[in-house]
Formats: structure tokens, C-alpha cells, sequence
């Protein structure tokens, strides 16, 4: 190991004790609080979901049945480690969550839970989290883009490079300085897991990813405040993870545009509540069917151009089987779409396994690999589809900037709604209480505290 911390990761490290929250532009302050809102309602959705409930039940079991930090889903208080635990599975249930491209990561299901439940504990301020929060990101996203295309055809990358998101962020918020939050990381990485087989038996493993990400980067900082010491070279080293888990990793994306490029605000919002590999598709199937005029029930066939770490994610689901497994399959999405104007929270409960000409519609569809996708991909997600009517004509749409993404980006009142909307989904907030939450976000970088976002169960 270099003795003169220039190796990547402590440069990494370097930054992420030394900026401040007036080092970051006002633009990406205001986004970070878009993206807390986007999360916070994302894990109030997850309420009453199965695989939700069972690491509730554990939680109960194994953790304490009181404490300082927020449970959302039942309102109840436990220690920091098991509310991060929680909220880290119910933020990404629904797959309303963020994503971030270059990354292929989601980093408010991981960051947000971790960050949240150790600040309620710190008694810390609203810009506290939003500092903690923004490095949080920086240095997922860029662990993200650093382990590259490779990893993530086996690896979950919400589950391993979330694990080292959530550690860098609550290292952050306790104020470690750099050597600190590099112990951190380094406890972060060797705990780093997530494997994409789950798609294959519709199981809820994927839960369990966002839910030890989360809770396991809060336990990996707060070691590292305690002394407890960790690889110092975990993503670089000889032995670390980029040479277990990647053959195309890059130390130069560890501290690419430090301090310049703000990778936080290039995180896109979900539009439909589907895997994010779905939307471009999705997208381009809804401009051709509009501009067109067709229907469902005039198309043949559709074709769908996409690159390599679709197939990869969506492949294995042939015929799904629950509704979380269905959000994984690229013909039940795009046969929402065609059959019912939208790939939602109420269609996907209604009508992804029930309805007979959704699961027809889904025997139309193919995925195929798009060299020009696959080469822009993970920096851009362009959807193309190519439809066959029954009459005969082929028919083609392509989407270059999906909504959701920055450049496309769902509005402040875009946000709002999705928010009232998953507040209301299962009954896990009434509208007061999300109108109450969405003001409180919007002045968070005010606030005294992040404590209480929803009253306590009675």
C-alpha cells in the first residue's frame, strides 16, 4: 500500500472529509432534497409488503423495541442499525426509487435509511443529512462507475457498492476525517454482497440487498468512529473488490471531477414502477402507440433494441410470478403500457399477473441487442422499439433521454404527486401527512432536526 495517500481510494477519502456544504452548488443542494422526498415516499410505499414484513419481524426479534430512529413503515422507534435495516428494504420494494445511470446503482435505498436512522440518534440539523447525504452519493456513484460494466452482471450493485454508499455517508455525518472514513470503507467492502440470481425463483433477496447495504454501511462507520480498523485499499487493492467482483474496473472513475462534477444531480427519478432497465423501452413504446394511433390490439409483435445489462437483469424472467418478479419482465411492462396507458403502482397491483391481454401482450415482445445501445450504455439509456401490426406495417420510435432522466427530469409538482401517491399506496400516510413531509423536505437545509417525519403507532 502507497504510503504517501495518493491511491485512489484515500484520495477519494480525502475529499469526502473535506468539503463542506457551501462547496456545493445550490443546484445540487435542491436536488438532493427532490431526491430525499422521492426516497422518503418510496419507503413509506413499502408498508405491508411481504418481504418488508419478514425483516420486520426479525428486526423485532433481534433488536430492540424501542429506540431513537424512525421505523416508516410501522411507526415504531428501534436502535439506528435495525430502523436503517427497515427502511433500507421498504425503500426499494416498489422500485420507485432513484437511479443513477453512469452507476447503475440506486442510491437513495441505500444512503437515505443509513443516514437518516444515525442522525435521529446524533441529534443532527437537516443540513447535517444533506451533507452526509450528497457525499453519500458522490462516492457510491463514482465507487459504482469504478467497478464497471462486469460487475453488475452478477453483482447487484445497490447491495455492494450501496454497502460503501451508506458507510461514506454516515462517516460523514459523524464528521470523521479522512483516514476515518477510508477505515470505514474498508470494513464497508469486505461486508460488500448481492447476487442477481434471485430473478430466476421470484424470491426477495433484492430486499435483503438494500436492507444490509444500508444497515451494515451505518454499522461499518460507526465502527470506524470507534477505531475498529478496515482494508485501507478494499476497492483497488490486490485482494479487494474490484479484482473478486470485475475485469473492467477504473481507479481513474475513484476521483473523477472531485469537487467539479456533482455526480448527486445526475441521478434520475423512476416514472414507471418497474426495474429502470424497462422505462427506455416502455418510453418508446408509448411515443410510437400515441403518435401512431395504435392499439394493443393491433400489434403483432415488438422488438425491443436494448443493451447487454438488460438482458442480463431481465432475461432470466420468462413467466413471472409475483408482482415485484413482474416489475423484472420487459414484456409485462411494455404490455401495461400498451393495454392500459401506464406501467404504475395500481397497474402493476391490478393487472401485471391478472389480466389476460397483458400476459398476451407479453408473448409478443423480444429483447435484442443494439450495438449502438449497448456502446452508450451505462452513460445513456436510449430506448428503441421496433412494432409489427397486425395489418402488416412495421413500425419504429426510439427515445434518447427517458423520463426521469436529468435532462428529462420529473418537475418539483411531477414529485409532489408521485409522492401523494405512494404515501397513499397501501394506506402508508394519509395526504396530510404527506403534504406535512413534502414541506418539511423542502426546507430541510433549515431544519433543527429529522426527527418524527410520521407520528408515532399507537
Amino acid at each position: 500500500m502507497s504510503a504517501d495517500h495518493t491511491y485512489p481510494t484515500r484520495q477519494l477519502c480525502e475529499f469526502l472529509a473535506r468539503f463542506t456544504l457551501a462547496d456545493v452548488p445550490a443546484p445540487v443542494i435542491e436536488r438532493t432534497k427532490d431526491l430525499f422526498l422521492d426516497w422518503i415516499a418510496s419507503a413509506i410505499a413499502g408498508k405491508d409488503a411481504p418481504a418488508v414484513r419478514k425483516i420486520q419481524e426479525f428486526a423485532a426479534a433481534m433488536g430492540p423495541s424501542t429506540g431513537d430512529a424512525e421505523v416508516f413503515v410501522d411507526r415504531r422507534r428501534t436502535s439506528p442499525y435495525f430502523a436503517a435495516l427497515i427502511n433500507g428494504a421498504s425503500s426499494h420494494v416498489v422500485e420507485q426509487d432513484d437511479v443513477h445511470n453512469g452507476s447503475v446503482l440506486h442510491p437513495a435505498a441505500v444512503v437515505f435509511p443509513a443516514v437518516i436512522a444515525a442522525a435521529q440518534a446524533e441529534g443532527k440539523t437537516g443540513a447535517e443529512v444533506l451533507l452526509a447525504s450528497i457525499a453519500g452519493y458522490e462516492a457510491g456513484i463514482r465507487i459504482g462507475e469504478f467497478m464497471g460494466r462486469s460487475h453488475y452482471r452478477i453483482f447487484h450493485t445497490t447491495g455492494t457498492v450501496g454497502t460503501l454508499a451508506a458507510a461514506a455517508a454516515v462517516a460523514k455525518l459523524y464528521n470523521l476525517d479522512a483516514e476515518g472514513i477510508n477505515q470505514a470503507l474498508g470494513s464497508a467492502g469486505t461486508q460488500a454482497a448481492g447476487l442477481w440470481e434471485f430473478l430466476r425463483d421470484a424470491a426477495d433477496s433484492k430486499q435483503l440487498h438494500t436492507a444490509k447495504a444500508a444497515a451494515d454501511g451505518l454499522q461499518s462507520a460507526w465502527l470506524a468512529r470507534a477505531g475498529f480498523t478496515g482494508a485501507k485499499q478494499i476497492l483497488e487493492g490486490a485482494q479487494g473488490m474490484a479484482a473478486g467482483m470485475s475485469s473492467d474496473a477504473n481507479p481513474a472513475c475513484l476521483t473523477d471531477g472531485l469537487g467539479t462534477r456533482w455526480a448527486t444531480a445526475e441521478t434520475s427519478f423512476k416514472f414507471f414502477a418497474s426495474c429502470r432497465h424497462t422505462h427506455p423501452a416502455a418510453d418508446a413504446l408509448k411515443v410510437l402507440m400515441q403518435r401512431e394511433g395504435v392499439s394493443a390490439d393491433q400489434i403483432a409483435s415488438v422488438t425491443t433494441h436494448v443493451h447487454q445489462g438488460a438482458i442480463d437483469v431481465l432475461g432470466p424472467v420468462v413467466n413471472p410470478t409475483t408482482i415485484h418478479q413482474a416489475k423484472f419482465s420487459m414484456g409485462t411492462v411494455l404490455g401495461l403500457v400498451a393495454v392500459h396507458g401506464h406501467a404504475g403502482l395500481a397497474e402493476f397491483e391490478q393487472h401485471a399477473l391478472q389480466d389476460a391481454k397483458v400476459a398476451s401482450f407479453r408473448g409478443k415482445v423480444e429483447m435484442e441487442l443494439d450495438d449502438e445501445i449497448n456502446a452508450a450504455y451505462p452513460r445513456q439509456w436510449i430506448g428503441r422499439v421496433t412494432v409489427r401490426t397486425t395489418d402488416g406495417r412495421t413500425l419504429a420510435a426510439r427515445v434518447d433521454v427517458p423520463k426521469g432522466d436529468p435532462d428529462n427530469t420529473l418537475s418539483r409538482p411531477e414529485l409532489e404527486a408521485k409522492a401523494l401517491q405512494l404515501g397513499g399506496f397501501r394506506h402508508g400516510a394519509t395526504e396530510a401527512e404527506m403534504r406535512t413531509i413534502i414541506a418539511r423536505v423542502w426546507g430541510l437545509e433549515n431544519a433543527p432536526n429529522v426527527n418524527d417525519w410520521l407520528p408515532l403507532a399507537r
